[in-house]
C-alpha cells in the first residue's frame, strides 16, 4: 500500500508546515502589537471615605 509509505509526501509536508508557521508568525507578529498602550493617568486619586446614610 504506498499511501503508507512516508518517504514521497513527508518531507513536503514537513517542510510547508515550517515555511508555512515561519511566515504566518512574522505576519502575526507586525500586527500584534502596532500601538502600544499609554497609561493615561499615572497618579492616584485621593478617594473620599463616605458611609451608609441610614446607619
Amino acid at each position: 500500500m504506498p499511501q503508507l509509505n512516508p518517504g514521497p509526501w513527508f518531507s513536503i509536508f514537513f517542510t510547508s508546515w515550517i515555511i508555512y508557521l515561519i511566515i504566518l508568525t512574522a505576519k502575526i507578529n507586525d500586527f500584534k502589537y502596532q500601538n502600544e498602550p499609554t497609561p493615561q493617568n499615572t497618579k492616584k486619586e485621593k478617594t473620599q471615605p463616605w458611609d451608609w446614610p441610614w446607619t
